[in-house]
């Protein structure tokens, strides 16, 4: 017993002893993580509001200061002095400086510094120079009223913040992760961020949005004010150089012209896109040709290319900055707002401490006038002691004080006691109140400047936006993104194929009978025998039910896809007609056609794209005492309803078999077209002009400022050039006016012609280099008036009216014209133009498609919204049982 006791007393030792030398990582961990956590929060990846500046670019700054003496410094130079004050390597330093001069607002930079652009990097630290720019002496730096503190090795003093009186960090942006956090502030306008702050001390409204140095399109719908949650779209700018060749000439932000090319190679890879090459021409400018295979459209690559590249892409901003060694997430209305408020109180500082600095001025001047004015330095002769020649001069000074500022200190008199005999022999009492008088209007200006301090810095922002605001317009064009359907603008890159009596789909199954192209995110809609439908993604293989009698590409909320259908109503049942269209489904969710009883069968089926109605013949089995075997049917006179209609009563008898008689023509009203400029693209939906009225031939007239007209398919995908000055639906006998200025001859023409090759885009100006378009008229009979320029030593002509019908009749597009006048044109303006009734052509009535799935009861033949036949009408005979004679509905 007394050895157990022993040995439990031992071990009990040495588990107080293992316990003593173990020590708990949780505490160290909360402690040790949480300085690390501040430390990059506070010190490396969050920039502080007061100036704009993370530490490191703060240092490189302030060492870009010290060392400016107007010249050109080593970048290697410029690091290694930072080093005294950043406790860092080389490597992140030299990083932060390259972006720093990239920006092209703080520093001069001189050498390879590297490409945005393209991405590349920039030369060595010892090949590359800078200095401080102009923009940053004057706005960043202020030694009088900055706060100082030690380096991290006690060895110097750097500044806290910079003084920096101007919005430094919406204007050059930021980016940092840091522990638990990060931030992501982009770059604004140089110009408007100067507006906005004037905007802002006036009291009113402003907006802030990001303008990228790669300029570029953006979508600032979702912005929200550069808050968490918010979202800027941006694209690069493509435009059609020839029907075969793309170009971009502009990049999105966070791209270059690198990434960029690799994202459409591997598009292309993918069978995404279709193209045939690329170029990179990018030098100071971006250039990137894409050339496109013969047969492929520009206009749906350019979809493309904003659906499947790196040509679109979206930034999600994130406005963090630290404020009182706190982190805090503001908008850039905010940020803009306290950078402003700032920007006074640093002017203020200064304008008090200028204030300052002139009294004293004014003070020393005026004693040292009266000093010698009065010759008080005489009163010091006899003195023998330094106390005496003070109190002496004290003493003759006090009959002169009473107009002073201040009172007079032992300061003061010691400053006067270090007067050179050779100043007070040549003083000149004239100068001496020149220079209190020039004093005392600048301290009368001061002191205005601090009771107007808002109008004071409002000048200030004005000044600034005069000196360096040359050549720093917005670059990014704010635009509205319309949402590009990647289906829409997909190269079909596979083969569907079909399998129609096992009931299979699929790109797979080559053996089988083949379809049409698609792409690998294509929805397919396929119908049965049965009487069922089911829309499914294209795959490998796919079953979908036994004896398929249709397949196609499926069109998300197409309405103008009409299907015609006749089924039989179960085993031995009715026969009914149906037209309708399907715009919406749950995908691989099987649809039925017909009432859904056993045995039914769809006996006559079509898919019409443009909601053709063609003509059909029943015939009817021998049957009885049935008289009328063989009749037609027209399916225009069948109204379009929903999938889930029951449709109208054909037959009550058997039906032998359907054929085809005649082929329809759009029984569909003609579809009404927009134009909406903020996206500069064609819709459907309302937005923006109305176009007019399209039907399957009719087509669209463009315009160009260059002179060149073209006719265009009414395409939603259409892209249309910026210098577009015509779009309007067109006809093919009203013929074009134009007044352009031939750069051979030097004079004014006038021509009229009509657009008679539809498919070609032709320039109906002169080719001259110096020739330009002053204005196109498309309507009949169009009058304009002519305003001439005043000869020298002459009266002005007055103004001319022209009727252009009868000036020239119509010609070939590639005809001169005629010449509108000799004399010099100041301006044409464009007149009411003169009457004229275009004859109204005869059109056919139209059948108006209903989306709803089920359609009040109207007339005989057609179905309530209970699905039950309401006052049902036989196509085939009255509303007997018997055979009778056909009566349409």
């Amino acid at each position: 017993m007394e050895e157990n006791e022993d040995l439990n007393e031992a071990h009990q030792e040495n588990t107080d002893e293992s316990q003593e030398a173990l020590k708990r990582v949780s505490g160290m961990y909360k402690d040790w993580f949480l300085d690390y956590a501040s430390y990059v929060i506070l010190e490396r990846a969050v920039p502080a509001i007061e100036d704009g500046f993370k530490p490191v670019q703060r240092r490189i700054m302030h060492s870009l200061k010290e060392l400016d003496d107007g010249r050109y410094n080593k970048v290697a130079n410029v690091v290694g002095h930072t080093m005294q004050y950043h406790p860092h390597g080389d490597a992140s330093i030299g990083d932060a400086m390259v972006q720093i001069g990239q920006k092209d607002l703080l520093i001069d930079t001189q050498g390879n510094w590297g490409n945005i652009l393209t991405g590349d990097g920039a030369a060595a630290s010892r090949y590359i120079e800078a200095r401080l720019s102009k923009f940053a002496l004057e706005v960043v730096f202020s030694p009088k009223i900055t706060e100082w503190q030690l380096s991290y090795d006690g060895r110097k003093k750097e500044p806290v913040n910079l003084p920096v009186k101007f919005p430094l960090l919406l204007a050059q942006g930021a980016e940092g992760i840091a522990v638990g956090l990060s931030t992501k502030i982009l770059p604004h306008n140089f110009i408007e961020l100067i507006e906005a702050s004037i905007k802002h001390l006036k009291g009113q409204r402003f907006k802030l949005y990001p303008d990228f140095p790669t300029a570029g399109i953006i979508d600032v719908a979702n912005y929200n004010d550069g808050l968490r949650g918010g979202k800027i779209r941006t694209r690069a700018r493509i435009s059609q150089l020839d029907k075969n060749t793309l170009v971009i000439n502009e990049i999105p932000y966070g791209t270059n012209t690198s990434s960029l090319i690799d994202s459409i190679l591997k598009a292309n890879d993918k069978g995404k896109i279709k193209i045939k090459k690329i170029d990179d021409n990018t030098a100071a400018e971006v250039e990137i040709l894409v050339h496109l295979p013969s047969g492929i459209s520009p206009d749906k690559t350019i979809d493309a290319l904003y659906a499947f590249t790196a040509c679109e892409s979206s930034i999600s901003p994130l406005g963090c900055i630290i404020e009182d060694n706190k982190p805090l997430f503001i908008g850039v209305t905010e940020m803009l707002e306290r950078s402003t408020e700032n920007t006074v109180e640093l002017l203020k500082a200064e304008l008090e401490i200028q204030l300052s600095e002139l009294e004293e001025q004014w003070h020393y001047s005026s004693l040292e006038r009266i000093f010698i004015e009065n010759r008080i330095y005489r009163d010091i002769e006899e003195e023998e002691t330094w106390e005496g020649v003070i109190e002496a001069i004290d003493k003759g000074l006090g009959p002169f004080t009473q107009n002073l500022r201040r009172a007079v200190t032992e300061d003061d008199i010691l400053r006067l006691t270090e007067i050179r005999i050779k100043r007070i022999s040549k003083f000149d009492l004239d100068k001496a109140q020149e220079l209190l008088d020039n004093l005392e209007k600048k301290i009368a200006e001061v002191k205005h400047h601090l009771a107007h301090l808002v109008d004071f810095t409002i000048d200030y922002f004005k000044s600034l936006k005069e000196k360096f605001g040359k050549g720093r317009e917005r670059k990014s064009e704010i635009r509205t993104f319309d949402d590009i359907e990647a289906t829409k603008v997909v190269i079909r890159n596979t083969k569907l194929y079909v399998n129609r009596d096992e009931g299979f789909v699929g790109t797979s199954m080559k053996r089988d009978e083949y379809i049409t192209d698609c792409s690998d995110i294509d929805d397919i809609i396929v119908f049965t025998r049965d009487g069922h439908m089911m829309v499914t993604k294209v795959d490998s293989k796919t079953f979908i039910g036994k004896n398929i009698i249709h397949v196609a590409v499926f069109k998300k909320k197409d309405n103008r896809t009409i299907y015609n259908m006749i089924y039989k109503d179960g085993k031995g049942g009715p026969s009914y007609i149906k037209r309708f269209n399907v715009t919406s489904i749950t995908r691989d969710k099987l649809y039925p056609l017909t009432s859904g009883k056993p045995n039914s069968e769809v006996l006559y089926f079509s898919a019409n794209p443009n909601g053709e109605a063609e003509v059909i013949t029943v015939l009817l089995r021998q049957s009885g005492s049935i008289k009328k075997l063989k009749w037609d049917l027209d399916f225009a006179d069948v109204l379009i309803k929903g999938r889930a209609s029951k449709g109208n009563l054909v037959t009550k008898y058997s039906i032998k078999r359907i054929e085809l008689k005649e082929k329809g023509v759009s029984t569909l009203k003609p579809r009404k077209i927009w134009f909406d400029d903020a996206v500069r693209r064609l819709n459907v939906d309302g937005r923006g002009e109305l176009l007019g009225e399209f039907r399957g031939d009719d087509r669209l007239l463009v315009i160009t400022q260059k002179g060149t007209v073209k006719t265009v398919a009414p395409d939603l995908s259409t892209h249309f050039d910026e210098d577009m000055i015509v779009l309007e639906k067109w006809n093919p006998n009203k013929p074009l006016s134009a007044i352009y200025f031939d750069g051979d001859k030097e004079r004014y023409y006038v021509k009229r012609f009509i657009v008679e090759n539809e498919n070609k885009e032709e320039t109906f100006i002169s080719e001259h280099p110096k020739s330009f378009l002053e204005l196109v008229l498309t309507d009949w009979r169009p009058v304009v008036e002519l305003e001439f320029a005043k000869p020298r030593g002459k009266d002005v002509k007055p103004n001319q009216i022209t009727e252009v019908e009868s000036f020239i009749s119509v010609k070939g597009i590639k005809a001169l014209g005629n010449q509108l006048t000799s004399e010099k044109i100041k301006n044409v303006n464009v007149l009411q133009s003169l009457p004229y009734e275009e004859p109204e052509p005869h059109e056919p009535a139209d059948i108006e498609v209903v989306d709803e799935e089920n359609v009040e009861s109207n007339e005989g033949g057609r179905i309530s919204d209970n699905g039950e036949q309401s006052n049902t009408k036989d196509l085939d005979g009255d509303e007997n049982n018997g055979p009778g004679q056909t009566k349409l509905f």
